[in-house]
C-alpha cells in the first residue's frame, strides 16, 4: 500500500472502537475518552470500526464479495454450509437489506415476512427450533413469544439468519470471524506474541480487506494527530492490530496508543517490542491521565520519561520500557460527560440471540452506559482481579454530578435506557441516585450489577425500582456458605434469597451469576448449589441466572495465594505478551466439566419454568449424592424476612 503523509490538525484525537465488541449499542470507552477530552478543550472524535466492518460484510455488495470468495475455492473443499450459501445466494441477496433495516429499528413492518418462516433463507441455525416443536400447535416457539410478540420472533429469526452467515464467513472467508470473540485465541492468555504476528503478516482475508479500507477512511475523513485504540476483550485484539497497521502504512507520522480493558488485564508485564511496529504506545488502567500526559508529549511539552502509565520501544536499546511518571489520576467526579457524538446511534442492531431475559438486555436495544463510582467498594472476593485498578481505586460522585450526566447524555442520544456498567454499584450511591432522579422528574429505564448485601431493603429495592430500575444482577456465585465465605464474598444464601426477593416483589427482574470448579468444591457442594439455585427459582427470588466455570487468574487472591485455597498453580511458559489464566491443580479431582454440562441444562429449564418440582440429582448423567439442603432452605429464609 502506498504511503502519503497527511497532516494532521493540533490537538486532534481520533478514539477507535475496533472489531468485534457489541452490535447492540456502542461499546462506551471511547464515549468516555471524548467526552473527558472535550471537557479539556481538546479536538477529539470517535468512530466504531465495529459495526462499520459488520454492516459492510452484511450488505448486498459484501454478500456478493463473500459468494466470490466461496467461489474460488475447490468445490470439494467447500463445506455443506457453504455449498447451502451458493445453492440458496438470490434469497439470501435479496433478504440481507431488509433484515439489517428490521434489526436497525428503521422497518418494523417486516416483522411480518420474517414470521411467516418463508422469507429468509433458514440455515443449520434453525435447527435448533425443532426441539422446541410441539406437535399440536405446531409453532416451536410459541413458548417463548406466545401468539403475539411479533417483533421479538421476528428478531429472534433474524438473529439466526446473521448466525448462518456468519457460520459461511467462519467456513469459507475467515476462519476466526466471530460476532464477540473474533480471533480471541490469538490473544487470550497468549504468552507469546507470535501467534498474532503470524496472523498479521498473513494475506488479509476478505474481512481484513474491508477493515483495512474502513480504517484508511476514517483516518482520511478526521486527520488526527493521535489515534487511541480501545480493545476491551481479546476478541478485539486482532481487529485493533489491523487497524493499527493499515494506519502505519497510511501515514506513519499518526501516533497510535492502545489501551483499553485487555490491555490493562494481560499486557501488565508486556516485553515483546514487535508490538511497537503496530502501536508508539500502550498505556494502563484509566485513560484520562496517560493521554493527557500522552499529548503533552506530542506537543512537545515533556519528555518520554514524563509519561504516565505507558509503555514505549526504547530508541536506543529497541527493548520495551515501562514509564510511570507519577501524577494523579483524574478524579471521578472531574472526567466529564460520556458523549456519543459522532457515532452512528441508528445503525446498531438489537438482536436477539439467547433467550435468557438478562442476557437479551445485552443485546437488544441500544443503552447508554454510565458508572455510578469507579472501582469496587467491596474489593475483597477471591476470583476477582482486586488488586487491579480498575477494582481497587474505589472513588464515587455525588448524585447531583451523576444525575447531570444522565440529563446531558438523554438531551444528545433521545435515549432514555441507562446501562450501569459498574463492577458492583453501591446502594448508598444508588440511594441517592434514586431520590435525585425522583426529586427532578427524570424519567429513565436502567439495570446495573450490585452485591446481593443486606442493606437493599425491600424498601430500598422499591425505591430503585420507583426510579426506573428493571434489572440487576448480582454474584451468587458457588451457592454455598462455605463455599462463599472462602471467596470472602461476604454474603450468605439466606441473604441472598431475601435481596433477590425484595427486588423480584417491587418487579426487577434478578439475574444470578453463578459459578462452579471454585477450589475445593466437590460434587456434592456442586449439588447442594443446585438446589439452592432451584429453590430460588420456585420462589420466584431469580428469573435469570449463568453458570461460570471458574478460571485463576494472576491477579486474583487465588492466584495470588494459592496455598490458601488449598490448590497448586501450573507454571507458566515465558511471558513476553499476554498473560492473566493460570492453570492449577485441585486435590478433589473433580470433573467439573462434566457437572457444567448438568447444571447449565437445568438452569436452562429453570429459566423457562421447567423441571422446578425435580428432583436435581436427575440433571446429573452420572449418580451424584442426594442434596444436603433442606427443601424449604428458601421459603423458611424469606419466612423470616
Amino acid at each position: 500500500m502506498q504511503s502519503t503523509i497527511l497532516q494532521p490538525s493540533p490537538l486532534h484525537v481520533l478514539s477507535i472502537v475496533p472489531p468485534m465488541t457489541q452490535l447492540n449499542t456502542p461499546y462506551p470507552s471511547t464515549a468516555y475518552l471524548t467526552g473527558f477530552l472535550r471537557s479539556r478543550g481538546i479536538h477529539a472524535e470517535q468512530e466504531d470500526l465495529a459495526l462499520a466492518l459488520v454492516l459492510r460484510l452484511f450488505s448486498r455488495d459484501g454478500l456478493a464479495a463473500v459468494r466470490a470468495s466461496v467461489e474460488a475455492m475447490p468445490a470439494k473443499q467447500r463445506t455443506p454450509m457453504a455449498a447451502g450459501f451458493l445453492e440458496h445466494f438470490e434469497r439470501y441477496h435479496y433478504t440481507i437489506a431488509p433484515v439489517i433495516a428490521f434489526l436497525q429499528g428503521r422497518d418494523s413492518t417486516v416483522a411480518h415476512r420474517i414470521c411467516s418462516r418463508t422469507f429468509l433463507p433458514e440455515g443449520p441455525r434453525f435447527d435448533a427450533l425443532d426441539v422446541y416443536y410441539d406437535p399440536e400447535g405446531g409453532d416451536p416457539l410459541a413458548w417463548a413469544f406466545g401468539s403475539l410478540g411479533l417483533q421479538d420472533r421476528a428478531r429472534h429469526l433474524a438473529t439466526l439468519y446473521l448466525n448462518d452467515l456468519a457460520d459461511v464467513l467462519r467456513e469459507a472467508v475467515d476462519a476466526r470471524f466471530e460476532f464477540v470473540r473474533y480471533a480471541e485465541s490469538l490473544a487470550r492468555s497468549q504468552p507469546s506474541f507470535e501467534p498474532l504476528a503470524r496472523a498479521l503478516a498473513a494475506p488479509p482475508t476478505l474481512v481484513d480487506t474491508l477493515l483495512i479500507e474502513l480504517a484508511v477512511a476514517a483516518i482520511e475523513r478526521h486527520r488526527p494527530q493521535l489515534v487511541l485504540l480501545s480493545v476491551p476483550f481479546p476478541g478485539s485484539v486482532y481487529g485493533a492490530f489491523r487497524i493499527a497497521q493499515a494506519i502505519k502504512a497510511r501515514d506513519p507520522s499518526i501516533a497510535v496508543a492502545l489501551g483499553g480493558g485487555f490491555v490493562n488485564t494481560e499486557l501488565r508485564e508486556l516485553k515483546d517490542a514487535r508490538v511497537f511496529d503496530y502501536f508508539d504506545y500502550v498505556t494502563l488502567d484509566d485513560g484520562e491521565r496517560p493521554v493527557l500526559a500522552l499529548l503533552d508529549h506530542l506537543q512537545g511539552g515533556r519528555s518520554t520519561s514524563r509519561l504516565v502509565r505507558t509503555f514505549v520501544r526504547d530508541a536506543d536499546s529497541g527493548e520495551v520500557r515501562y514509564v510511570n511518571f507519577p501524577e494523579p489520576d483524574v478524579p471521578f467526579d472531574e472526567v466529564g460527560t460520556p458523549t456519543w457524538d459522532g457515532l452512528p446511534l441508528d445503525g446498531y442492531l438489537s438482536i436477539l440471540d439467547m433467550l435468557n431475559p438478562m442476557h437479551r438486555l445485552w443485546s437488544d436495544g441500544r443503552w447508554n452506559k454510565l458508572t455510578v463510582a469507579h472501582g469496587c467498594y467491596w474489593k475483597k472476593c477471591s476470583f476477582c482481579d482486586i488488586s487491579l485498578d480498575y477494582i481497587s481505586r474505589y472513588e464515587g460522585a455525588a448524585a447531583s454530578v451523576l444525575v447531570d450526566r444522565i440529563e446531558a447524555i438523554i438531551a444528545e442520544t433521545g435515549q432514555t435506557g441507562f446501562h450501569f456498567v459498574d463492577e458492583a454499584a453501591p446502594p448508598k450511591a444508588l440511594r441517592a441516585l434514586a431520590e435525585e432522579l425522583l426529586r427532578r422528574g427524570v424519567a429513565i429505564s436502567w439495570w446495573g450489577n450490585i452485591r446481593f448485601e443486606k442493606s437493599f431493603t425491600p424498601a430500598l429495592c422499591q425505591l430503585l425500582a420507583d426510579s426506573g430500575c428493571i434489572a440487576i444482577s448480582g454474584g451468587l456465585e458457588v451457592a454455598s456458605d462455605r463455599l462463599l465465605k472462602l471467596m470472602k464474598k461476604g454474603v450468605s444464601v439466606d441473604q441472598v434469597a431475601r435481596v433477590t426477593h425484595a427486588f423480584a416483589e417491587a418487579g426487577v427482574l434478578v439475574h444470578a451469576y453463578l459459578m462452579y470448579g471454585f477450589p475445593t468444591q466437590t460434587v456434592h457442594d456442586t449439588v447442594d448449589a443446585l438446589e439452592y439455585v432451584r429453590q430460588l427459582f420456585e420462589a420466584g427470588c431469580i428469573q435469570s441466572g449463568f453458570f461460570h466455570r471458574f478460571a485463576c487468574t494472576v491477579h486474583s487472591p487465588v492466584g495470588k495465594n494459592p496455598d490458601e485455597y488449598g490448590v497448586r498453580l501450573l507454571p507458566l511458559p515465558p511471558v513476553s505478551f499476554a498473560k492473566n489464566d493460570v492453570e492449577f491443580v485441585d486435590p478433589t479431582g473433580v470433573d467439573h466439566d462434566a457437572l457444567g454440562a448438568a447444571l447449565n441444562k437445568a438452569l436452562y429449564n429453570y429459566m423457562h419454568g421447567i423441571g422446578l418440582d425435580t428432583d436435581v440429582r436427575n440433571w446429573f448423567a452420572d449418580k451424584v449424592p442426594r442434596p444436603r439442603v433442606a427443601r424449604q432452605f428458601i421459603a423458611r429464609a424469606l419466612a423470616q424476612q
